[in-house]
C-alpha cells in the first residue's frame, strides 16, 4: 500500500477515501457548491462530499473508461477534489493537468511535500490541510502508517503554501503563529 505498509498494494492504487479524510477539508470549501471527482473509484469521496451539501458536476475514473488527462473541463465544477493514484509519474501529471483547469484539492501523503519531486509543484500549492493517519482498509482495526493531507493546487497561484493546517477532529481551532505570511493553526486539546 505505502512505503511503510505491510499490506500488499492494490491494483490501480484503489483505496476508497474514508469519511475521516473529508472532515478536515469541509471548512476549506466555503463558497464551493460544485466539484469534479475525476479519479472517483467506487464513488466514496463523492458520497462523502455530497453528504455535506456539495454537488458533484463530474465523476469519472480510468477503470470505467474516463481518462482524467483527456478532459479539459469538468461539467461546470468550481473545483476538482480527488484522492488520486499515488504512482508518482501519473500523480504528477494529474497535478499539472487539474491545476491548469480548476483549483484542485488532492489527498496526498504529508511527506510528499518534503521530497525533491514535489519541488516543481509547490509554488502552485496554496494550502495544506493535515488529516493525519487514515484507516484505508475497511474492516481493519489499524490505521495507516503514514500521515495524509489535502493539498490545494492552482496554476494561478505561484507563491507556495500560505496556509498550513493541522487538524484534530474533535478539537477547536487555534492560530498558533504567523511567519512570513504563513499562518499555522492546530486543533487545540483541553
Amino acid at each position: 500500500m505505502g512505503k511503510r505498509s505491510t499490506f500488499e498494494r492494490r491494483e490501480g492504487d484503489f483505496y476508497p477515501t474514508p469519511r475521516s479524510a473529508v472532515l478536515p477539508l469541509i471548512p476549506w470549501l466555503r463558497g464551493v457548491r460544485t466539484f469534479a471527482e475525476p479519479c472517483c473509484g467506487d464513488g466514496a469521496l463523492v458520497r462523502h462530499l455530497e453528504s455535506f451539501g456539495l454537488r458533484c458536476a463530474y465523476a469519472g475514473d480510468i477503470a470505467t473508461g474516463q481518462d482524467a488527462l483527456a478532459l479539459d473541463q469538468y461539467g461546470g465544477a468550481q473545483v476538482v477534489i480527488t484522492n488520486p493514484p499515488y504512482t508518482r509519474p501519473l500523480m504528477h501529471a494529474l497535478i499539472w493537468h487539474f491545476a491548469r483547469i480548476l483549483p484542485t484539492w488532492l489527498l496526498l501523503e504529508t511527506d510528499w511535500a518534503s521530497t525533491k519531486q514535489a519541488a516543481p509543484f509547490m509554488p502552485s500549492c496554496s494550502n495544506i490541510v493535515s488529516v493525519g493517519r487514515l484507516r484505508w482498509i475497511e474492516g481493519t482495526t489499524m490505521s495507516g502508517k503514514q500521515n495524509f493531507a489535502w493539498y490545494r493546487f492552482d496554476a494561478r497561484h505561484m507563491a507556495g503554501p500560505i496556509d498550513v493546517q493541522r487538524y484534530h477532529v474533535d478539537a477547536p481551532r487555534k492560530v498558533v503563529g504567523r511567519a512570513g505570511g504563513l499562518q499555522v493553526s492546530v486543533g487545540q486539546r483541553d
